[in-house]
């Protein structure tokens, strides 16, 4: 009985060290999973974001970065803002930029902007930069007409007197946040004013008037409301430079005189072929009359030789026929003009 006690509390030491030290083994797993978010979550405690550490491993579990998660929380609640985690995290897994959104309303709240969250993450995840608006929205900015990435610096335009203009305008625009989702981009703007100045300009009489009143470029174009259906508010549009180019109309004439030209020339010559041909075929028709006369006058003979043979003709008349040639040649030959 001695000896078999000594053996059994042996025993059942060894079997506490095996449930002692699996039990150890998960317990500092635990810890040191939750140590990694420990300061999360304090940090979010005492921001006045609190955020369970639950809710901290499951972020983890759903592939989302807690870290993303909880400073943007606390950033909005210190704005003022209150945004739960789960829509924060909905937004993230939708492929939104989390931050530029708070952010967004942030910058939108401190300046008086009606922004929700629905609107932020639709325009968002639209494709749109919402910071990027809001600043604008906030502080306007400026857009060159033409852009300069076009390759051109200029817009043209000709007058009624044929002078070409190149016209560059400046315009200032706000972003107008209620039409951003599904709004026309800049290049819109620009295409448009671009088309207003054209239409200014060649509705002008003489282009010495739009060189003394560039500002009628504006006010025209700006009357247009060319922000219609766009994401921007137009707020003016300045005419930055205006220069006399070349003279349109002078050489539209030049062009039309030479092509003018050289369709009376081919007029010319066509009606002079026509003239050419119909010289050879009035040749060819008299060849043909001489042809005919020859044949004509072969059969003179032959009908002399059957008047002779029928009695119908006698030999003085054959030769005061041939006195009556011989007069007529005679008179021809004396009536000629003498050679040079």
């Amino acid at each position: 009985m001695t000896t078999t006690t000594p053996m059994l509390a042996a025993l059942s030491d060894i079997s506490i060290w095996w449930i002692l030290v699996p039990v150890g083994v998960v317990g500092l797993i635990i810890v040191v999973i939750i140590s990694q978010y420990i300061q999360l979550w304090l940090q979010a405690l005492l921001s006045g974001a609190r955020v369970s550490l639950l809710d901290l491993i499951m972020m983890r579990l759903r592939k989302v970065p807690p870290s993303a998660i909880v400073l943007n929380r606390i950033a909005a609640r210190k704005a003022g803002l209150d945004i739960n985690t789960n829509l924060l995290e909905a937004h993230y897994l939708a492929g939104g930029r989390v931050d530029r959104v708070i952010r967004a309303m942030i910058a939108a709240d401190k300046a008086k902007i009606d922004l929700g969250w629905d609107r932020a993450t639709a325009i968002d995840l639209a494709g749109r930069d919402i910071l990027d608006a809001v600043r604008t929205s906030v502080d306007p900015k400026v857009i060159d007409c033409p852009n300069p990435q076009s390759g051109k610096t200029t817009v043209d335009g000709v007058a009624q007197d044929g002078i070409q203009l190149k016209v560059r305008a400046r315009v200032t625009v706000r972003t107008a946040i209620q039409r951003l989702v599904g709004g026309a981009t800049e290049e819109t703007i620009v295409a448009r004013v671009g088309q207003g100045i054209v239409a200014t300009i060649g509705s002008s009489v003489s282009h010495a008037a739009v060189l003394e009143h560039p500002d009628r470029i504006s006010k025209t174009v700006l009357a247009q409301g060319l922000d219609s259906g766009t994401a921007f508010e137009i707020l003016s549009i300045d005419i930055a430079e205006v220069d006399v180019g070349e003279n349109i109309g002078a050489n539209l004439q030049t062009a039309q005189a030479e092509a003018d030209s050289k369709r009376y020339q081919a007029q010319a010559e066509q009606r002079r072929a026509a003239a050419v041909a119909q010289e050879a075929e009035y040749q060819a028709e008299a060849q043909k009359n001489r042809a005919l006369v020859v044949l004509a006058e072969a059969e003179v003979p032959k009908a002399i030789a059957d008047a002779f043979r029928a009695g119908r003709l006698g030999v003085m008349d054959f030769y005061r026929m041939q006195n009556m040639q011989a007069d007529t040649q005679m008179r021809q030959s004396i009536g000629q003009p003498p050679e040079a």
